[in-house]
């Protein structure tokens, strides 16, 4: 009796696989993960496309290195134009970054630069006051905590990285909103504001009289309006150009934070937040 070898059946690949595969290996592309919207996906691979030895380039070079027709690089190069992503170069024809790269970029540096440069300044107020010590930046109507240092007594409060809080109750998202543009402050009146403690203010005109107070004193306070058994306050920071873009804060028990310790707080905090404005470049002169 013959034996007879056996063999697995080798793997069969669909054709429309392999000319994807094909396609974005030629190309340089990497295939678009499942759930993700492929025209975003291809506006994105557009912009990369972009270097410092090609700043300015054609349909015809983005098409092909896309892998696209022509056609539907022209779509995407003119509908990230016409956001500000792209602009076009009338004599050559050709396409180059935009601005609002520029802007979203200044946005992370600013971050990063804020973030990196308060950090020691932030520990310091921690270590002379005892109490937590917060930097955080505003994220439409929410706060959004950079750093949160903890308070070295046996009872404080405790806050976490990445943690959001509605702007108009805490005392560095009042700080944040009374100092910033005022479509931001629009936007949070907009808002279902939830009264998250008996002392929560949700009225809008009362609202807005605290930020013109903030305005007129140059920091928050915020007597139990977050969470029930806390104050806190803030002071803005402020870039180079003098805009504010974080907001230093402090906060503790009712039984450590007495109004009249807030008070006495109150110029280190501001020195402190004044401090990192200093490091980001900002001249009260």
């Amino acid at each position: 009796m013959v034996g007879m070898i056996k063999t697995k059946p080798a793997t069969v690949k669909s054709k429309s696989t392999t000319a994807r595969s094909l396609a974005a290996s030629m190309t340089g592309r990497r295939e678009t993960p499942a759930g993700s919207l492929s025209s975003v996906t291809s506006a994105l691979r557009l912009l990369r496309l972009f270097s410092v030895e090609e700043h300015e380039l054609g349909i015809s070079s983005l098409a092909r290195r896309l892998g696209v027709a022509k056609s539907t690089a022209h779509r995407l190069a003119v509908t990230l134009a016409t956001e500000g992503f792209l602009e076009q170069n009338k004599d050559s024809g050709g396409y180059r970054l935009g601005l609002a790269l520029f802007e979203l970029g200044t946005l992370v540096r600013r971050r990063m630069n804020v973030s990196t440069l308060g950090l020691p300044l932030l520990s310091a107020l921690r270590d002379a006051t005892h109490e937590a010590v917060h930097l955080a930046m505003i994220a439409q109507t929410d706060i959004v905590y950079l750093y949160n240092l903890e308070s070295s007594q046996a009872v404080g409060t405790k806050s976490y990285l990445g943690m959001r809080k509605p702007a108009f109750c805490t005392s560095e998202g009042r700080v944040l909103l009374a100092f910033g543009p005022p479509e931001q402050a629009a936007a949070m009146l907009k808002e279902d504001l939830v009264q998250r403690t008996p002392n929560t203010i949700t009225d809008q005109k009362s609202l807005m009289r605290v930020l013109e107070e903030v305005r007129r004193n140059g920091y928050a306070v915020d007597d139990e309006e977050s969470e029930v058994g806390i104050r806190g306050l803030a002071a803005p920071v402020r870039d180079a150009l003098g805009q504010v873009v974080a907001a230093v804060g402090l906060s503790g028990p009712l039984q450590r934070l007495t109004k009249k310790e807030v008070r006495r707080l109150v110029p280190q905090v501001v020195a402190s937040a004044d401090a990192i404005s200093a490091r980001m470049g900002y001249r009260t002169v």
